[in-house]
């Protein structure tokens, strides 16, 4: 087994570990589904599972296609370790932060509580932007193009899923939501004030 690929399985085994100890225990504490079953919800959910399946067959190999060695594999795999572990942050941060609001895709039957507490101060979607510190991750170990591409498309499948959320959770909170969209960027960290816009 490459050291790329040992990488990849354990920082999935702890990242799918935290997102599904949260699922469970959140479910059964409420007695209730948490997980929608909308198009882009299932959508975003196969091509997550496809992504990291592709990332580890490429690590198996010594010289995949579509690789482009821009620097040496122990400068590339020190710089993805720095963003898994941005990414585990950020993800538990979420996971943590959203409390019983934790939901996958969106129940339009359920009312949930607005946060905007803790890393919901700095980013509307931190656990999204877990999943993109994660893409940019595996991209700079592998050195993919493959990967590259698949980022912007996965991108794409997380931001039409993000924007399917917004428009239910102004229709469930209003002007106080229009007020969080105001001041929260959607994706990126803004650590030096939560005042910016984030579109």
């Amino acid at each position: 087994m490459s050291s790329a690929v040992l990488i990849i399985l354990i920082h999935q085994f702890i990242f799918q570990g935290m997102f599904f100890t949260k699922n469970i225990l959140l479910s059964r504490r409420l007695g209730t589904p948490i997980r929608g079953r909308n198009r882009e919800a299932n959508l975003s959910i196969a091509f997550f599972g496809c992504f990291i399946a592709l990332s580890v067959l490429l690590g198996s190999f010594d010289a995949p296609i579509g690789t482009i060695e821009l620097t040496s594999r122990n400068v590339a795999a020190t710089i993805a370790l720095a963003l898994l572990v941005v990414n585990l942050l950020v993800g538990a941060a979420a996971l943590i932060g959203l409390r019983d609001s934790w939901r996958v895709g969106v129940l339009e039957n359920q009312r949930t509580d607005l946060i905007e507490t803790g890393i919901y101060r700095f980013s509307r979607n931190p656990y999204f932007l877990a999943y993109l510190v994660m893409f940019a991750g595996y991209t700079v170990l592998l050195q993919s193009v493959v990967l590259l591409l698949l980022s912007i498309l996965g991108f794409a499948m997380i931001h039409a899923m993000v924007l399917k959320e917004e428009r239910h959770l102004t229709a469930q909170h209003g002007d106080r939501y229009r007020q969080y969209l105001e001041r929260t960027p959607r994706y990126i960290i803004n650590l030096r004030s939560h005042h910016g816009r984030g579109q």
